[in-house]
């Protein structure tokens, strides 16, 4: 029996689903708490409801500010970069059929990171719009790379995540040429450390748009998941089932690349959670995308909420790049699906 067969039934799915969710709202909860200037969780739920109307309660009015206008966009902007990845994570997995496709391995996040330094840096445009348009430009450029060295259909199973690879380090070498040759110091530092994650400068604009992107692009996906399923068998196979394969592609590329260009221009590149996340949700609801897509989303949500709060407390006084505490998890779970996935002697 498959692991996600128990979950078949689609009320023990929402059980799942309403668990998490509930998980979710205490570590968002839990990271609004934390910070150089600590309130306790009781505060943090008092600060929320008076600013929502819902209570009246006397709160210190430099605690509520805190909770409100600084911590919790940033933990709720974080639970929507992680929805985000994992469901790219999870498109690329099925339309590649390759465990190891994640923006971030195919180089999509290196090119999205490139279009948004050349808004930065060379100030090509200006605002937040134009810092998204740029990011999502080189998206789509190193989805174009990639599928020129893949050569398509006629790709091996590992060379579309061997031209994402090339691309991711071309992209990479472009971006720090760009950084060391027109930018000042103080902006290379910001950039580099932009590069790795952060989610110290967003605000609630960014999660009103985020949060657009990823319903959107959730609503999107969900009602394509038949043709995600059937994609994970082959484009021969899910021809001959009446999909359009060229055209769901396409939609679907094009999904992928404007999430991930808009995640990586508020909060820079983050790798791996669309690796490690959609395998951990599949093992649980299984491979069919209708209740998978969710389960990513939800997943990762709470994964990047947890990696944020670690990020804050694992080196006392500073910051650690959310990018560095994503890849401490996902490098050792990329090693073991590559040593899995292994010929047998």
């Amino acid at each position: 029996m498959h692991s996600g067969d128990a979950w078949e039934r689609p009320g023990r799915l929402a059980a799942v689903l309403v668990l998490v969710l509930v998980v979710l709202a205490f570590v968002v909860a839990l990271a609004t708490a934390i910070g150089d200037f600590h309130i306790d969780l009781g505060t943090v739920v008092l600060a929320v409801t008076n600013r929502l109307g819902l209570t009246s309660a006397n709160v210190n009015a430099l605690q509520e500010s805190v909770v409100w206008d600084l911590r919790l966009s940033r933990a709720l902007v974080a639970a929507l970069a992680g929805a985000g990845l994992a469901l790219c994570g999870a498109i690329l997995q099925a339309l590649l059929r390759n465990p190891l496709a994640e923006p971030f391995v195919l180089g999509v996040s290196a090119g999205a990171s490139t279009g948004a330094v050349c808004v930065i840096v060379l100030g090509i445009g200006a605002g937040g719009l134009s810092l998204s348009m740029g990011a999502f430009a080189g998206a789509f450029a190193a989805f174009g790379l990639v599928a020129a060295l893949s050569n398509g259909a006629t790709s091996g199973p590992n060379h579309t995540i061997l031209a994402g690879v090339a691309t991711a380090q071309l992209f990479n070498a472009l971006t720090s040429y760009i950084v060391t040759t027109s930018g000042n110091a103080q902006q290379a530092r910001d950039v580099m450390f932009w590069l790795l994650g952060s989610f110290g400068g967003v605000r609630w604009p960014d999660f009103y748009l985020l949060l657009g992107v990823v319903l959107a692009g959730l609503l999107v996906c969900l009602m394509m998941a038949r043709a995600l399923d059937a994609f994970t068998f082959g484009d021969e196979d899910a021809a001959s089932l009446g999909v359009p394969v060229g055209r769901i592609r396409l939609i679907l590329f094009a999904v992928t690349a404007l999430v991930t260009a808009t995640i990586v221009s508020m909060v820079g590149a983050i790798g791996f959670v669309g690796l490690v996340v959609p395998h951990a949700a599949r093992y649980v609801v299984g491979p069919m995308h209708l209740r998978l897509l969710p389960a990513c989303a939800a997943v990762g949500a709470v994964f990047m909420v947890l990696a944020d709060i670690a990020s804050r407390v694992v080196a006392e006084q500073q910051t650690v790049p959310i990018g560095v505490v994503t890849a401490l998890v996902g490098v050792p779970f990329f090693a073991l699906i590559l040593y899995r996935s292994r010929p047998q002697s």
